[in-house]
């Protein structure tokens, strides 16, 4: 609520201004209160306000005074100022106070009252008749230059605001409903709902009037009429009056307001003063364009500025990333290189050692070979040795023999030749076939070596699609010495380690065969010279 609005009790003395928004005119009951003070014998000795309004209240306790405050205080008297609920009670308390005395702390003297009327402030006719035909620089027979035009102050935002728009601002349209009771208006204006006037430099200059923005609980405005009756009227109704606002609402209270009345002196609503305040607000209105066109281009380049940085920096920010992402590739690719070169530099070193390995067995199994193969031999040389001594021995033995059947002169010797049976041959077994054909094509075990280290360098170095496929068929499965062999005759598949394995197993095999085959011979040798059919006679 604003300042000037004070709560009322009483609304019997309403009369009607606007029903549907709930505002009325009530009477201002006023009363003067003049306290005659003592002359101050005494120094430093002063008398309490507050002390003279609460004596003045205590008599007139039996009737309710709401409103009672000093408005001058001198040497010799002390006036002040009362208002009442309705006239009626005015005159009750003029005759409670009129003549009567009271008496203050710490004065003997006896302090008389005197009470009356209050005279209201309000314009008459003849002070407005007197205004205009007096002014030099107004003319009547303009509108705004004549009385027809109402100045109001000190309204109630609220109570003027429409019930479907922002309470915190009036509505013209109310405002113009309202004092169209009392004539055809002709125009209304009010600055607070103009947000140019506070910049207007004509409002500063000149006759135009300035006005307060301070606060938006309160509003003035200034009601032009078309006629001069409307405007009579109008100033007629509002004398000695003030606004009252009852809610439509039940329970709530109502509330008073004083209003400041009066007709205009400025030519505010003159088509002068509006053509000035037109222009001056389309220039206002130019420059506030200007100011947000500005304002917007500012924002703009600073926005552009701000993109141009955000750029920059997203720039700068991927370039970054990127050098560093380059940084984490080389890195990582030079890592791989020499992982991949440590790799290779293993796998070299493996293959020269499984090379070596194969070597060396290979050497080995030569050397084995080369050893059985002398032994064998040396088993030959001595087998042939052996049997020529036999020889020899035997035909020394029979020279020998002869000679000595010879010279002893006896009767002639009829030797018949012997011929001893023929044993059948068995037939030749496995073992003997085998023999016979490891004998008739020794292996090249050097070569063999190659052939199973190339078969390793296709299983295991090259890729697949490069590879020769392990099926029967292919040349590194095609060796005489194998392919013709029943050991092998029937398999389908062979992998290079299952075959040097296979190979091995049958190279010692060999080997024990050969031993076999040697300690046979031997065997043989030595009962072919047992049972051997003598030598027939000769003469």
């Amino acid at each position: 609520m604003a300042a000037n609005t004070t709560v009322c009790n009483d609304t019997s003395e309403a009369v009607e201004l606007f029903k549907s928004q709930g505002l009325y005119l009530k009477p201002i009951a006023r009363l003067n209160v003049c306290v005659q003070l003592p002359k101050l014998k005494e120094p430093g000795k002063s008398i309490s306000n507050w002390e003279v309004m609460e004596k003045i209240k205590s008599m007139a306790k039996a009737t309710f005074i709401p409103v009672l405050k000093i408005i001058k205080s001198t040497m010799e008297f002390i006036r002040l100022e009362g208002e009442a609920d309705n006239k009626s009670l005015i005159k009750t308390l003029i005759q409670i106070l009129e003549g009567k005395t009271i008496k203050l702390s710490g004065f003997p003297e006896l302090l008389k009252v005197k009470a009356g009327d209050a005279k209201i402030n309000f314009p008459s006719q003849h002070d407005w008749d007197s205004f205009f035909r007096d002014a030099k620089n107004m003319d009547e027979m303009k509108a705004g230059e004549r009385p027809d035009t109402i100045h109001l102050k000190d309204l109630p935002t609220r109570w003027f605001a429409s019930k479907h728009s922002d309470k915190d601002q009036p509505c013209e349209h109310l405002v113009r409903r309202i004092f169209e009771t009392y004539g055809e208006v002709r125009c209304i204006d009010i600055p607070m709902l103009d947000h140019y006037r506070k910049e207007m430099i004509s409002s500063k200059t000149g006759n135009m009037q300035t006005f307060s923005f301070s606060s938006n609980l309160t509003f003035e405005a200034f009601v032009q009429y078309k006629e001069y009756i409307g405007f009579v009227n109008a100033m007629n109704s509002l004398r000695a009056m003030k606004l009252l606002y009852i809610p439509n609402e039940e329970g709530e209270k109502a509330y008073t307001a004083l209003v400041k009345v009066d007709f205009d002196k400025s030519k505010h609503l003159s088509d002068r003063s509006i053509k000035k305040r037109r222009l001056e607000r389309e220039k206002l209105e130019q420059l506030e364009r200007e100011r947000e066109e500005k304002v917007r281009k500012e924002r703009e380049e600073e926005e552009r500025k701000i993109m141009e940085e955000r750029r920059k920096k997203e720039e700068e920010e991927r370039e970054k990333e990127r050098k560093k992402q380059e940084k984490i590739e080389r890195r990582e690719r030079r890592r791989k290189e020499r992982e991949e070169k440590r790799r290779q530099k293993a796998l070299e070193r493996k293959k020269l050692e499984e090379e070596k390995k194969y070597q060396l067995k290979i050497q080995m199994e030569e050397r084995r070979f080369l050893i059985a193969q002398r032994k064998l031999e040396s088993i030959r040389l001595l087998g042939e040795l052996f049997a020529r001594v036999k020889e020899s021995k035997r035909e020394e033995s029979e020279r020998e023999r002869l000679r000595r059947v010879m010279k002893g002169g006896k009767s002639k010797l009829r030797s018949a030749a012997v011929i001893p049976k023929e044993v059948p041959k068995p037939p030749p077994s496995e073992r003997d076939l085998l023999a016979a054909e490891m004998t008739k094509n020794p292996l090249d075990w050097r070569k063999r070596g190659e052939e199973w280290i190339a078969e390793e360098y296709q299983a295991k170095v090259l890729p697949k699609h490069q590879r020769h496929k392990n099926v029967k068929g292919f040349p590194f499965h095609d060796s005489p010495n194998f392919k013709s062999s029943a050991r092998f005759k029937g398999k389908v598949k062979y992998t290079p380690h299952t075959e040097w394995k296979k190979r091995l197993k049958l190279k010692e095999q060999e080997m024990r065969r050969w031993k076999e085959w040697s300690e046979w011979k031997k065997q043989f040798l030595y009962w072919k010279s047992k049972y051997a059919a003598p030598i027939p006679f000769m003469e």
